[in-house]
């Protein structure tokens, strides 16, 4: 191969230096500390606010998200491990998950 001096390197398919990630970004962006943490979110939602709660266990999710919907009397889901309530109904939800024994923190606005 000739090596010419106005030649340089563009593209290489070689690994080089970039180590590979191998930890999957998680799915709530708060620490997974035992703290259950409540947020209004309205963002992507077409302006409809939607109270999200996270730091729930797993093996609770499904029953602690179909308690809430029934006491809060909306609509809600269970999406990637967060839990999610129509309407604007935080002081019911954290009155309600405290009742269940879980610690609460109101995040955001």
């Amino acid at each position: 191969m000739h090596q010419d001096n106005n030649s340089r390197l563009v593209f290489s398919t070689d690994g080089g230096v970039i180590a590979p990630s191998t930890q999957a970004s998680p799915a709530s962006p708060f620490p997974a500390d035992g703290v259950v943490r409540i947020r209004r979110e309205t963002k992507g939602r077409k302006g409809a606010g939607v109270i999200t709660i996270h730091g729930v266990p797993e093996g609770q999710q499904k029953t602690i998200a179909t308690l809430l919907k029934k006491k809060c009397g909306t609509g809600g889901g269970l999406k990637e491990g967060i839990i999610e309530i129509q309407g604007d109904k935080r002081d019911l939800i954290r009155s309600e998950l405290e009742k269940a024994g879980f610690t609460v923190k109101q995040v955001g606005g």
